[in-house]
């Protein structure tokens, strides 16, 4: 394991999963995965969750090095999904007199996992709670549907680290080298995206706590420039759009409708769009299309149509901006069909179920083919929809 610095009483017993292909069986993870797990050394030892199956071995060498003979006091459990509370009976096994930190949630959802009596061994705690275990202290807030009912961060006092669960959490190896913003975006708004009401919630509590640390189940220790971590989190949970630019979204059967999406990007940019990207729906990554539906203030759709309604691709698209509360967004709209084009008026039912979306106007229909008249149309698509 990389040694990854916290403090000196503070240490990172997670690992990496490198081999992972899909997480949570529909995300890909081309970085892998990390699963993050903490050893508060004190008069008192706690750790903070346990972790995945997979990387169950890696975690246990971590754990018994970082405690060097000691034993364990107590495990707080910040989240029940298996990802990270696939040990906790292997754990409870091993240390017969470690105390259970959680919330009465928390024991009602653990007996669906784990066949094991700790009634005599639960620490039931409360919004606000505190845990004296020496020099640390622990505080505990609740965080119910970030993005499970259990949900808890835990603050310690000391020195002012922030346990935060799956919040502020990322795709990728804690070794791998890139940008924090687009990958823990993407898993913001694949796993998290749906609760933003919940997670501003959050936000508000930790507001009135001084933070010097983020450490998340996911990705990397945060410990410099928290306000734009922060900041991030405030604009995806208020759905806000984050960037001023235009996202095209494409569900083309044979390439007639790419091509008029590629000619929709040029006019886009000809007119000053400040940026246009465009997603295969049929072949690019959906958790990255989700993601920069989200991004950008303006969107365009378009797709063929297909059964009578619109093509699979998009309209699984629109389902999962559905499921994640999508909102406040400018949205035009393109169809095609060769006959009797039906595209358009399915994707107009998806999206009236949403909130405060403007679909601007004309939506335009290709007929197979991109032609002259739909192209002087698609030029008074992109000139609306500049339009601030």
């Amino acid at each position: 394991m990389k040694d990854i610095e916290i403090t000196d009483n503070i240490i990172y017993i997670g690992a990496d999963d490198k081999d992972i292909r899909l997480f949570e069986a529909q995300y890909e993870v081309p970085n892998g995965m990390a699963y993050n797990s903490y050893l508060i050394k004190d008069e008192k030892n706690v750790v903070f969750d346990t972790i995945d199956r997979k990387v169950t071995n890696i975690w246990l060498e971590n754990l018994e090095k970082a405690l060097g003979g000691e034993k364990v006091d107590y495990l707080v459990v910040s989240h029940l999904e298996p990802d990270h509370a696939y040990n906790i009976g292997l754990l409870a096994e091993k240390y017969p007199n470690m105390k259970i930190i959680g919330n009465n949630m928390t024991f009602n959802i653990l007996p669906n996992f784990f066949d094991i009596n700790i009634e005599d061994r639960k620490v039931v705690v409360k919004e606000g709670d505190t845990l004296n275990i020496g020099k640390h202290t622990l505080q505990f807030f609740m965080a119910p549907m970030v993005h499970w009912p259990e949900v808890m961060v835990t603050y310690e006092q000391t020195e002012k680290i922030l346990f935060t669960a799956d919040g502020f959490g990322k795709f990728g190896t804690l070794d791998t080298d890139e940008p924090w913003d687009c990958e823990a975006r993407r898993y913001y708004f694949g796993i998290v995206g749906k609760y933003g009401e919940q997670v501003q919630a959050l936000l508000k509590k930790a507001s009135n706590l001084d933070i010097k640390m983020i450490c998340p189940l996911h990705g990397p220790i945060l410990k410099e420039n928290l306000e734009h971590y922060i900041e991030k989190y405030n604009i995806w949970s208020s759905y806000k759009p984050e960037d001023d630019g235009v996202a095209i979204f494409c569900a083309s059967i044979y390439g007639n409708t790419m091509e008029a999406c590629q000619k929709l990007k040029e006019t886009l940019e000809q007119k000053g769009a400040k940026k246009v990207v465009l997603t295969d729906l049929v072949r690019d990554d959906m958790a990255e299309a989700v993601e920069d539906a989200f991004r950008y203030d303006k969107i365009i759709l378009a797709a063929s149509s297909y059964n009578a309604g619109v093509f699979v691709p998009m309209h699984q698209f629109l389902n999962k901006l559905k499921e994640r509360n999508y909102q406040n967004r400018k949205i035009g709209i393109i169809e095609n069909g060769s006959w009797a084009p039906s595209a358009g008026k399915s994707m107009k039912n998806i999206l009236q179920e949403m909130k405060d979306i403007e679909i601007v106007e004309p939506t335009i229909t290709i007929k197979s083919t991109l032609k002259q008249d739909t192209t002087i149309q698609m030029e008074k698509l992109v000139q609306n929809i500049l339009e601030q």
